[in-house]
């Protein structure tokens, strides 16, 4: 492959992950004042973020931290709020069946529910967002922003008040749903599944925890919708 060739689709993959990473730093500069509130030092903050990257476990990570949970409880919670990312990472594995094990095994690192829609909802004939260069721009553009964001928040925990931290995190569901709604607006059947999926979730996190009532809601969720054979718009 010519080099000019991959720089392009690398950076048509940056640009397409910067509106990712520019609404990941709010909500990481969130979680970085938090865990600073938990008496975690920037070093271990940013070392979190960087090795973890998955914004909903560090949160719930740090929360249970500030409550007197034991480390083999977190990481057992944790374990199961991010079982969806099998469920996730199943796809795109599928869009990029044709790249080395070496490349799958290293994009799967930065599945997230932001890259893996942009990453599988996409328009017929945008055959470059299923290479493994254009995932590679979008989820290290979208990885540097929570990062840098967490060091932000981390640093300047002191001078953040504690409700404008608390209120940042509320964009993470806000930069999800402006990601869906486009392709709900042009697929009924995704649409379907997204609506059943979050009726799903509501009745099942009555009864079970918040990780296996995602990973359950999207499975029964994408399979009805199969099954249901809801039309195209």
């Amino acid at each position: 492959m010519h080099e000019k060739h991959i720089l392009r689709q690398f950076l048509t993959g940056a640009r397409t992950g910067l509106p990712v990473a520019v609404g990941y730093v709010p909500i990481a500069v969130a979680f970085g004042t938090l865990a600073t509130r938990a008496s975690l030092s920037p070093q271990e903050t940013v070392l979190m973020s960087a090795l973890v990257f998955a914004g909903a476990s560090q949160f719930m990570a740090v929360s249970m931290i500030l409550s007197g949970v034991g480390g083999l409880q977190i990481v057992i919670a944790t374990l199961f709020i991010n079982l969806r990312h099998f469920v996730m990472s199943m796809a795109v594995h599928h869009s990029l069946q044709k790249t080395s094990l070496a490349w799958r095994g290293l994009l799967s690192f930065g599945v997230t529910d932001e890259t893996f829609a942009l990453l599988t909802l996409q328009d017929a004939g945008e055959q470059t967002r299923h290479t493994h260069v254009f995932a590679a721009g979008l989820i290290g553009m979208a990885y540097m922003g929570w990062v840098a964001g967490t060091a932000i928040g981390s640093l300047g925990a002191q001078v953040i008040p504690p409700a404008i931290g608390d209120a940042m995190t509320i964009g993470l569901y806000a930069m999800f749903i402006g990601l869906l709604m486009p392709h709900v607006r042009r697929s009924r059947r995704i649409a379907f599944i997204a609506v059943v999926s979050m009726i799903l979730n509501t009745a099942l996190s009555a009864v079970m925890s918040a990780g296996w009532a995602i990973v359950l809601s999207t499975v029964l969720g994408a399979s009805l919708g199969l099954l249901g054979g809801a039309s195209e718009a």
